[in-house]
């Protein structure tokens, strides 16, 4: 397949969201780094996609006036969403990138996300109990969706009279992080969530700089007002990535892998048999099905990738979603197996822009496994034969996932 071939899958379509894998695989064999039609390079194999988290040759664009408009169209720089995504730590270079999140990451110390255990599992255990008695349950809407969400409310600090509004919402549709550009209907969606939680966030700021609290947002608060550490515009934009960041990715992770586990009860009857293998199977789950599919760079000097030459300026995308299931570096790649040794996935990124949340998804995620194996042993799919994907193809996971139990 010529790098300009015809596109062999539509990002948008159904069928692609349901199961990407097998057009992951063709472009992998027969075109590993390919020009998309729509201007972007994708690469499909493992060590190119490391290659390009890891790499400071693979950059940040959204500084630039010309490169927004050509990621959102001509109207980048009117819309708020495309504002806010300019001013998050996640789509800046060192200095901002190193500035940014050397505020946020006192935040997330290792010690303190896990001391955070006993109160996750503590919330794991209630959701669970709240629903035994019905015998089955949406397990988005009343397990992988509630629990971060709450978690993240917590460490930032949402006062207990507006978390319901967060806990009983639903998760976000993450268009514009697709390689593919917006439709205006995307954006007009992105800009109302922006509008929206900025008034939020704005009113919580304020009363943060009047009563400020131990939690997040009040060191943030704290560090907007030294001026030279972070802007309000910047203070904004991070709270909502840090927001969205901390329960979108986890959600998925924690649905992704019941659907994964339960679709395949030979691996479920592994971890009932032995819990300890909780932590493996989810760095499996995490390279099986990953709740981040693609994450997009541009090229700030020429770089070679498997023979292809590409031009400084370029959009690049590392599919993280097939680089999991490289041949090449795993056996047996599109085989979930929970004792696979060292399964290493791409899932959380690489380099300076590494999940600064990564261990806080993992501890959620092994809570909610470990207190559904002990509560809800017999867990299954009510529905084994209709699931359905989120519109969003670089944030993966399923909209409902119907369970049932012996009650």
């Amino acid at each position: 397949m010529p790098a300009t071939a015809s596109p062999a899958f539509d990002l948008r379509d159904p069928a692609f969201l349901a199961d990407p894998y097998p057009v992951y695989d063709r472009l992998r064999a027969m075109a590993p780094v390919w020009k998309a039609p729509f201007g972007r390079w994708l690469l499909t194999r493992y060590d190119d996609c490391n290659l390009l988290l890891r790499d400071r040759r693979f950059g940040k664009d959204y500084t630039d006036p010309e490169a927004l408009k050509r990621r959102f169209g001509p109207t980048a720089l009117e819309e708020p969403a495309v504002v806010e995504l300019s001013y998050m730590m996640l789509m800046r270079d060192p200095p901002d990138h190193t500035r940014l999140r050397g505020l946020v990451a006192k935040a997330f110390t290792a010690r303190r996300i896990e001391a955070l255990r006993p109160r996750v599992r503590q919330m794991a255990e209630r959701l669970i109990e709240a629903a035994m008695p019905a015998g089955r349950m949406d397990a988005i809407r009343d397990l992988a969706f509630p629990l971060p969400m709450m978690v993240i409310c917590e460490l930032m600090g949402i006062p207990d009279a507006d978390r319901d509004r967060f806990v009983k919402g639903s998760v976000s549709g993450g268009r514009l992080l697709d390689p593919a550009p917006p439709t205006r209907a995307d954006m007009d969606a992105a800009n109302a969530n922006v509008r929206v939680s900025g008034a939020y966030f704005e009113t919580l700021f304020e009363q943060r700089r009047r009563e400020p609290a131990d939690d997040l947002i009040s060191q943030l608060v704290q560090a907007e007002e030294a001026a030279d550490r972070l802007t309000t515009a910047e203070l904004r934009a991070n709270v909502n990535l840090l927001f969205a960041a901390g329960h979108e990715t986890t959600v998925n992770l924690i649905g992704n892998g019941l659907l994964s586990l339960l679709l395949r009860p030979d691996q479920w009857q592994i971890l009932r048999d032995d819990p300890s293998l909780i932590p493996n199977a989810i760095e499996e789950i995490l390279r099986f099905e990953s709740p981040v599919q693609a994450v997009s760079r541009v090229l700030a000097e020429p770089v070679e990738i498997g023979g292809v030459a590409i031009e400084p300026g370029e959009l690049v995308v590392a599919m993280l979603g097939a680089g999991n299931r490289d041949p090449g570096v795993f056996d047996d790649a599109n085989r979930l197996d929970v004792t696979r040794a060292n399964p290493n996935p791409l899932s959380f990124g690489g380099g300076i822009h590494f999940c600064l949340g990564a261990q806080l998804a993992r501890i959620e995620a092994a809570e909610v496994f470990g207190a559904v194996l002990r509560r809800l042993p017999d867990l299954r799919l009510a529905e084994p034969d209709r699931v359905q994907w989120r519109s969003s193809f670089a944030l993966r996971g399923v909209t409902e996932l119907p369970v049932i139990w012996n009650g």
